[in-house]
């Protein structure tokens, strides 16, 4: 089967990451793999990606790394060209600028389009640029992918006259099993990795934090991630007092040994679509606290069953809850054991390839 996928950037990010997985695997199976970085302006992809994966930039391709509506058109010629000339047996898109541009450079093509959503759509302002396109073209694809149930719900609401919605969770990376949080250091570690941006509410942790650190001296915060409130976040560790405490560690290549080293977990995100950070820190085994926002948490955790589920934008719940993870160790250690079983279970990339190829045989790219 020939494959052509479609992302933004080659970049950190967990959309970034997932695709990645699944193009490697679709490689080593024997399927003939494209991975396009339809906006990017070139660079090295942030995650390793098999040799037999045929990797192209767009704007190399056109020979234009500005955003402005020119390059977009050219990018969008191109891309249809390329489209054109592969022939694949379907196209699979990622992220709503992508989704896009994938279903209008298919029109008339007779090539099957499935379009994922990485986040939940409900969060975003419907007069959003994107947003508005999207909710004129969506119906045009063949398949529309989410990660839960919750959006599944949502989304007749949002996009009117797609016929097809379906569930594909995020899958666990291969070799993910041979890393295991290991207890008994002297220092304790509560964790948090994402992107230092609005959506994941960092400050919000850093206060829980602060209002419970005294009662655990031996406990610090360390925060992975890079973004654009990196600034006003070290400006509010420093209004805390806790420049010794908690730290901001930037990006990671090395994300699941960083989890293994660690305690707990912890995420404050606004909204999320399926967040492979808290996924990947249960199946290290790693007890996790988060807050209940509208899709994501709720369904990795089964109902809060596998973590701490916290009311979302809870203050006094967020530090009540991290006050149960850092004082009590025998805790820890069953909410950990039972976090990784239950996730390894449920999301192993063996199982998720299944049903992508279930999906494709939905929409006639393989019979």
């Amino acid at each position: 089967m020939k494959i052509l996928c479609l992302s933004s950037s080659l970049d950190s990010g967990g959309a970034e990451r997932v695709l990645v997985s699944l193009c490697n695997a679709w490689s080593r199976r024997g399927d003939a793999v494209t991975l396009v970085a339809t906006f990017s302006g070139g660079g090295k992809p942030f995650y390793e990606i098999a040799d037999a994966v045929e990797v192209l930039y767009l704007a190399e391709l056109v020979g234009i790394r500005k955003k402005n509506a020119l390059s977009y058109v050219r990018r969008l010629s191109a891309l249809r060209h390329l489209i054109k000339e592969r022939s694949p047996d379907v196209v699979v898109s990622f992220l709503p600028n992508v989704n896009v541009a994938a279903i209008v450079a298919t029109l008339f093509l007779n090539v099957p389009v499935i379009i994922c959503d990485r986040d939940d759509p409900s969060s975003r302002s419907p007069m959003e640029f994107w947003e508005i396109c999207s909710r004129l073209t969506y119906r045009f694809a063949d398949m529309f992918t989410v990660q839960t149930e919750a959006v599944a719900n949502r989304i007749p609401g949002i996009y009117p006259g797609l016929n097809k919605v379906r569930i594909v969770p995020n899958p666990l990376s291969e070799g993910l099993s041979s890393f295991s949080a290991k207890a008994g250091n002297d220092r304790k570690v509560l964790l948090s990795m994402g992107r230092l941006a609005s959506q994941k509410q960092v400050e919000k942790m850093i206060d829980a934090f602060a209002a419970v650190a005294p009662q655990f001296d031996n406990w610090d915060l360390h925060i992975y991630g890079d973004g654009p409130l990196k600034e006003s976040l070290h400006s509010a560790i420093a209004a805390s007092g806790l420049q010794e405490r908690v730290f901001l560690k930037g990006r990671t290549k090395e994300p699941w040994q960083i989890m293994a080293g660690a305690d707990a977990f912890v995420m404050t995100s606004r909204h999320e679509g399926f967040p492979n950070a808290l996924l990947e820190a249960m199946a290290v085994g790693l007890p996790c606290v988060v807050f209940d926002c509208p899709s994501g948490p709720r369904e990795i955790s089964r109902d809060g069953q596998d973590a701490l589920l916290v009311p979302l934008d809870d203050h006094d719940g967020l530090a009540s809850a991290l006050t149960r993870i850092m004082h009590d160790e025998e805790l820890r250690l069953a909410l950990g054991r039972q976090a990784r079983e239950s996730v390894m279970a449920r999301f192993s990339l063996r199982d998720v390839i299944d049903r992508w190829d279930h999906l494709f045989r939905e929409v006639g790219a393989i019979q």
